[in-house]
């Protein structure tokens, strides 16, 4: 049997017994992690010297980012927080878009309606359900389905809480935060419906995203850093599913740094 059979068989099984759910302790250590996370960002955004992270302070790196190139970085750490039964995966991205504005950036990713023309084929639909804006910072609710393909294909239905915030007028951030995430049985068909507990298989349970853009040097830098939990990989199979299980992760945050990207160049 080819690695390949052994990945779409071993993820498209439910695990045995018990709903395909993140335990209550796996959740925790999540939380737990992303509060760290949380922490150092919000002191990175404190130092315009270093607000966009460390990537910068390297004069390599900003030869490659102003040629064009995207820098990317895994960041999940080898002794992380106790998840049992489920994987962390943390990775950042960083770019340089030449001639780009800070305003271009929040008019490109607070255009939900947009998304599925921006980050095609990823997103499928996408809407806003609640919008506050405030002075310097703005509040949404979103709903989104979308569909990713790693040897099979996954359509899922997601909700975030999200913030945009403009430090200054060369500074700005966003998070956001999932808050339901729904995998799809039977998409676009008369038999579509959301997998039950027992039916889902865990490539998604949470996914938290962390931009940081800055305007400087006749271009904007922007840089994204995402947080995913999913199932851990099946007894047995760790030679087989890792590199797989962890390059999905990369190639979405790749993905979705370099339409942002191309969106704006347009």
């Amino acid at each position: 049997m080819s690695a390949a059979v052994l990945i779409l068989v071993a993820l498209a099984a439910p695990l045995p017994g018990r709903a395909v759910e993140p335990t209550a302790a796996a959740v925790a250590g999540f939380n737990t992690y992303m509060t760290a996370l949380e922490s150092r960002i919000d002191r990175q955004h404190q130092s315009k010297d270093n607000f966009v992270a460390s990537v910068l302070s390297d004069p390599g790196n900003l030869v490659k980012l102003k040629h064009g190139e995207t820098i990317i970085e895994r960041l999940t750490p080898a002794d992380g927080p106790a998840l049992p039964g489920a994987m962390l995966h943390h990775w950042r991205g960083t770019a340089f878009v030449p001639g780009a504005k800070l305003a271009d950036f929040e008019r490109l990713m607070e255009d939900f309606a947009g998304y599925p023309k921006s980050f095609a084929p990823q997103i499928v639909q996408a809407k806003v359900l609640t919008r506050k804006d405030e002075a310097g910072r703005t509040s949404i609710q979103t709903v989104m389905r979308v569909k990713q393909r790693h040897v099979i294909t996954v359509v899922m239905d997601t909700a975030y809480d999200v913030v945009f915030a403009r430090l200054d007028a060369q500074h700005g951030y966003s998070i956001s935060r999932s808050t339901k995430i729904s995998e799809i049985s039977g998409a676009g068909t008369k038999d579509e419906h959301p997998m039950s507990g027992s039916e889902q298989h865990g490539f998604l349970w949470r996914l938290d995203t962390y931009w940081s853009y800055e305007e400087r040097d006749r271009g904007l830098y922007i840089q994204i850093e995402s947080v995913s939990l999913t199932r851990s990989i099946p007894a047995g199979l760790g030679w087989a599913l890792k590199p797989f299980i962890e390059s999905v992760p990369r190639e979405s945050l790749e993905f979705t740094l370099q339409a942002a990207s191309n969106a704006l160049k347009k």
